[in-house]
């Protein structure tokens, strides 16, 4: 996000086209690593480059969860591929018509179709994370600079944002019906639950069997 600041001051105190993004989030109490991340957001919020636009809210929990995923405009989901597990709070978002934002990674990698959101790729891979990172950073601020904040803008005769409105209804459409608790319990039935329970049955059995043979009277015969 950071990797170039000056590029991103540029987008985000655009004339007539100012952008915010709002940090939220709470790291492991053992993860120094994340709490050294939330430092740098932190500091990066104070720095005067940026003139209030980007801001870091403090003691992340549901509550807090609950107004970001309807009072943001963009769900942004900027994890290092491939080390995302989910990513459910961009499902939560997307069923509020928060158009998604996102590396092709966790949930975004199944659930971007590309009408109802972006997905950040900046055509590199492999264990060079500086080279990644400055690849997808540039790919993020391409996608602000010449979709996102335009869509977001734009309007019509009848000043309707109607890219944008296109966008939320399609975020809405395709999120809402495939991604759910219903479908996370299901799925963790089938296709662990179920057979872990159906070997541990099959476990048990050869175990009793065993054991039932233990028990049996030995008959055998001999010469004499």
């Amino acid at each position: 996000m950071f990797n170039d600041g000056e590029r991103l001051a540029r987008i985000l105190n655009a004339a007539g086209r100012p952008v915010q993004i709002v940090f939220a989030g709470k790291s492991h109490p053992a993860d120094d690593i994340g709490k050294h991340h939330l430092q740098r957001v932190y500091k990066r919020a104070l720095d005067p480059l940026f003139a209030g636009r980007v801001a870091f809210v403090d003691d992340y929990d549901l509550h807090v969860a609950h107004f970001l995923v309807q009072g943001c405009d963009v769900w942004l989901n900027n994890p290092r591929k491939p080390l995302e597990a989910s990513g459910t709070s961009g499902m939560k978002a997307a069923l509020n018509g928060v158009p998604h934002l996102s590396i092709g990674d966790g949930w975004w990698a199944e659930g971007f179709d590309g009408s109802n959101g972006w997905m950040i790729d900046g055509g590199k891979s492999g264990e060079n994370f500086d080279e990644v990172d400055h690849a997808d950073a540039n790919a993020l601020y391409r996608l602000l600079e010449e979709d996102v904040v335009p869509a977001f803008y734009d309007r019509d005769a009848s000043s309707v944002p109607g890219r944008w409105i296109a966008l939320v209804k399609e975020a809405i459409r395709t999120v809402a019906p495939r991604f759910s608790a219903r479908r996370m319990v299901k799925e963790y039935v089938d296709r662990m639950y179920a057979p872990a329970l159906a070997g541990r049955s099959r476990q048990l059995t050869i175990s009793v069997d065993i054991a039932t043979l233990s028990t049996l009277p030995l008959f055998g015969h001999c010469h004499l």
